[in-house]
C-alpha cells in the first residue's frame, strides 16, 4: 500500500479530522495540516508551556493526487500564501505586488487531494513580507525558507484525502520541553535571516523587477 505516516500537533486529541472544518485563511486554505516530522509536530503542539498532543495518522496515498508545492517555484508558494492568508499591507506597492503575483503565478491546485510545502509561521511570513517590500530578492527568499529548518507541512485538502486518513495514536507532549524548542527554532531562523540581511545584496530579482518584466520563474525554485 502506498502511504505515509503523518503527525498533527494540537492542544487536543483529534481522532477523526473532519472535512470542511478549520479556518479558510490558513496557508493553503481550509483543510487539515500535518507534518512527516514528529519533532516538529511536538513543537507545533506546544503553543505555550502547558503542552499538548501529537496525533499520529496513516495516509493511504493510493489514488490520491499530490501537489508538491515545495518542488515548484518559490513565487508559486508565495502566490498561494497571499491568496489564502489575511494580510494587512503596509503600502500600496506591497498590495500591488501581491495582486500581480496572485494574478500571474497562482498554481492551479484544482483536483488535487494533498499539497506539500513550507509552513508559513511567523518567521516565514515575515520573510515573505520582506520580499514584497523590496528588502530582499526572490533568491534570498528561497534561501530563507531553509533557515532554522522550520519545516514542511502536508495539507489534507480533499474529501477523498480525509477518507484515506486513519488515526493511529496520540501522545502527550511536555510544554516545558517543546515550547522552549519551538521558541529556539524560531529565534535561530530569525537570527540567521538578520545575518543574511547584513551581508547585503549583490545580485538577484526584487519584487519591483518582477513588476517591470517577468523573469524565468522556473529557475527560482525552493
Amino acid at each position: 500500500m502506498n502511504g505515509m505516516i503523518l503527525y498533527h500537533g494540537s492542544d487536543v486529541m483529534i481522532k477523526r479530522p473532519l472535512f470542511g472544518h478549520g479556518s479558510m485563511n490558513n496557508d493553503y486554505g481550509q483543510g487539515f495540516y500535518c507534518t512527516a516530522d514528529i519533532e516538529l509536530a511536538r513543537e507545533w503542539a506546544c503553543k505555550d508551556d502547558r503542552g499538548g498532543f501529537v496525533n499520529t495518522y496513516r495516509l493511504n496515498t493510493e489514488d490520491l493526487r499530490v501537489f508538491e508545492l515545495n518542488k515548484r517555484s518559490i513565487i508559486e508558494w508565495l502566490a498561494i500564501l497571499l491568496k489564502n492568508r489575511k494580510i494587512r499591507y503596509s503600502s500600496p506597492v506591497e498590495k500591488m505586488t501581491a495582486e500581480y503575483l496572485m494574478e500571474h503565478y497562482m498554481p492551479d491546485v484544482t483536483g488535487y487531494d494533498v499539497i506539500t510545502g513550507y509552513r508559513a509561521d511567523d518567521s516565514y511570513f515575515s520573510f515573505a513580507r520582506a520580499f514584497l517590500s523590496n528588502t530582499i530578492t526572490i533568491q534570498q527568499l528561497a534561501g530563507a525558507m531553509k533557515l532554522g529548518e522550520l519545516g514542511m507541512q502536508v495539507f489534507i485538502k480533499s474529501k477523498a484525502a480525509f477518507e484515506h486518513l486513519s488515526f493511529v495514536e496520540a501522545e502527550m507532549v511536555s510544554g516545558d520541553v517543546y515550547y522552549l524548542k519551538r521558541i529556539d527554532r524560531d529565534v535561530s531562523a530569525r537570527e540567521a535571516f538578520d545575518r543574511m540581511l547584513e551581508e547585503g545584496v549583490t545580485e538577484g530579482i526584487f519584487a519591483r523587477d518582477i513588476l517591470r518584466e517577468e523573469p524565468d520563474i522556473h529557475e527560482l525554485c525552493l
